[in-house]
């Protein structure tokens, strides 16, 4: 499984904290930009990369960040199979519920609202959660997955 990774100016400076804890654990990385502090540069030419990585290659996941991670999970979601799931603070039982009910394969960080510390504890737990493969979200990803 690679771990896909874009962000825009918004998340670059916690792009690359989680890159570097992502490699410090092993993780397979692909990392789609932003590679330097852009502040004209435009979110969708970072997330459509990774989210068609997803969409073409089952099993692999993304996380992609942004000032409040909004814009960047509605562009991911526009990709056939792509489930993005939005985290920017609150309950961690949203991370958890978006792997075990959705089977969400990108995580949207909102970096304006997390510290890295948050970020990390995020991303760890969104990797560590498994699909339950219950019938009943089966069915309904199945449902949208039609669409």
């Amino acid at each position: 499984m690679n771990i896909h990774l874009a962000t825009d100016h918004a998340g670059i400076e916690l792009k690359e904290y989680i890159e570097q804890w992502l490699l410090d654990n092993s993780y397979s990385i692909v990392d789609h930009g932003a590679f330097n502090l852009d502040l004209d540069d435009d979110y969708p030419d970072f997330i459509m990369a990774a989210a068609q990585a997803v969409s073409e290659s089952e099993g692999d996941r993304a996380l992609i960040f942004g000032g409040s991670g909004q814009g960047e999970v509605i562009a991911a979601n526009r990709y056939p199979g792509v489930r993005a799931a939005v985290w920017y603070g609150g309950p961690e039982e949203i991370i958890t519920l978006s792997r075990q009910h959705n089977n969400a394969n990108v995580l949207s960080l909102g970096a304006r609202f997390l510290s890295q510390h948050e970020a990390q504890r995020a991303v760890e737990l969104w990797l560590n959660t498994e699909f339950s493969g219950d019938e009943r979200h089966v069915r309904r990803i199945n449902k949208i997955d039609a669409l």
